[in-house]
């Protein structure tokens, strides 16, 4: 392994002034963020999530996540294939 000398980094004024920028700007949308959930749950949205039915929640997340479950088949020859008893 070849080794090789620290390089030095030096902050900037512009750069000092892009950090405050980008954070004031995340700032700002976590606020905006935080008013709709409160409105949203104001408005009932939020209680649908919390007192409905584990399906229906189930079904939220799923919807959320993107995942769409197969249903299960129950008879006994889709368990074992095509073996004979």
């Amino acid at each position: 392994m070849l080794r090789r000398k620290p390089t030095r980094l030096e902050l900037k004024l512009d750069d000092i002034e892009e950090f405050e920028s980008i954070r004031k700007d995340l700032e700002t949308r976590k606020k905006q963020k935080e008013e709709v959930d409160v409105v949203g749950i104001s408005d009932g949205e939020g209680a649908i999530g919390l007192s409905s039915d584990p399906k229906s929640r189930e079904q939220m997340i799923n919807d959320r996540i993107g995942y769409k479950p197969q249903p299960k088949p129950n008879n006994r020859s889709s368990q074992f294939g095509s073996f004979e008893f």
